[in-house]
């Protein structure tokens, strides 16, 4: 690895070596599932094994330690003050009633406030519209048999409950349709247009929201989750099962139909930077790195995939749900204790001090790519899941 401007990047792509074995021993895969009967995802998950040569972070999940807004470190707080007006957060986060509420703010963790408030629903997966006038969510009925804290599977949120299309103050939400309808709607750039991933069935469909009719329809070359527009508006991608490997992260040409593979190995959680159509931040798990099970790591990669570069890597912690600001110079992100988690802390980078490794002593990431940064990450003090960065149309 050398240093670039903006990230690390593999002197010689061509050069790199990643072997996956099939594994003989069921387990947990990235990221842990639970799905439905008939819809179930691969029961293994490959197991990693690097010949001498050059090795290619592939995707990477961060974590962080716990913190606040009011941290004393004063480049953390230089760093929150930086963000703090500029835009607004969007997330889902558990409440005292044990359902999920969506929640805004600022990205300086100020101006707090519940859009939803409704014990009997849970609602998550928000998102701005492009336009910042409007934005998307799930809502799923709580119901008796569903225990605090329980109800929204990490993997398949996007088929869960019912979408819903609002004011992106919350305000006006309209339901469409009934449970598991649209699933993982995508709002198009110009926001007219949704893109809805039909797993059992095999394909995208490009939906008008005025006459809610199908516009276009495509394979969706092993995409199973996690599907979004390109900013361009002239790509998808997800979460595929691809070429012969599992849980890569895949970019679809909306016009030829063509994928192209940008990760491998164990990725998940892939969005669009919202300042470049054609770079993708993700999460990526290397078992064997510090422990055997390995530690999630963020990552950059390019929708040809040429490109792979580390953003942000943490020993003890595993994160997820990778977002970028606007104009792409900050990221957002969860961290979950355990894989798998939903709402957890959350931090925030910026892309160019990227690579960011920390502890000073995780030694391992750090032999892979020397040099690396510890620092500044601004955490902010309270849990969120999926947040989604935007500059909505918001009255204070």
């Amino acid at each position: 690895f050398r240093v670039a401007p903006r990230a690390w990047v593999c002197d010689k792509p061509e050069n790199i070596v990643m072997e996956f074995a099939s594994s003989n021993r069921p387990g947990r895969h990235h990221p842990p599932s639970r799905l439905p009967a008939g819809n179930a995802l691969p029961a293994r998950a490959p197991k990693l094994r690097l010949r001498t040569g050059c090795l290619l972070l592939t995707g990477a999940l961060l974590t962080l330690p716990l913190g606040s807004a009011q941290s004393p470190d004063p480049d953390s707080r230089k760093l929150a003050d930086e963000v703090g007006r500029l835009g607004y957060l969007l997330f889902a986060a558990r409440t005292a009633q044990g359902d999920y509420d969506l929640f805004l703010s600022r990205p300086d963790g100020t101006a707090r406030r519940n859009l939803t408030g409704t014990p009997e629903w849970s609602e998550f997966g928000g998102r701005f519209s492009p336009d910042g006038r409007r934005m998307l969510y799930r809502r799923q009925t709580k119901g008796p048999d569903v225990a605090p804290g329980e109800g929204i599977n990490h993997d398949v949120w996007g088929a869960q409950g019912s979408l819903v299309l609002a004011e992106a103050d919350g305000s006006n939400p309209q339901v469409w349709g009934t449970e598991s309808e649209w699933p993982w709607a995508s709002w198009s750039p110009d926001g007219t247009r949704l893109a809805c991933l039909y797993r059992r069935q095999g394909r995208i469909r490009i939906i008008d929201i005025l006459t809610r009719q199908t516009l276009k329809e495509l394979p969706r070359q092993g995409i199973f989750q996690q599907m979004y527009w390109s900013p361009d508006g002239k790509r998808l991608c997800g979460t595929a099962n691809f070429s012969g490997q599992d849980w890569n992260i895949v970019s679809i040409e909306l016009e030829t139909g063509k994928a192209t593979q940008v990760s491998r190995g164990l990725n998940c959680t892939a969005d669009w930077f919202q300042g470049d159509p054609l770079r993708l931040i993700y999460s990526h798990r290397l078992p064997g790195l510090a422990t055997s099970y390995g530690w999630t790591m963020l990552m950059e990669g390019t929708a040809d995939g040429s490109e792979r570069n580390l953003l942000y890597g943490e020993r003890g912690r595993h994160v997820y749900f990778g977002c970028t600001s606007p104009d792409s110079r900050y990221l957002i992100f969860s961290v979950p204790q355990t894989d798998g988690g939903t709402d957890a802390l959350m931090a925030i980078i910026r892309r160019a001090d990227a690579p960011i490794i920390v502890p000073d002593d995780y030694k391992e990431l750090q032999a892979l790519c020397p040099g690396a940064r510890s620092g500044p990450v601004f955490r902010l003090p309270f849990a969120g899941f999926e947040p989604h960065w935007g500059d909505p149309e918001i009255r204070p």
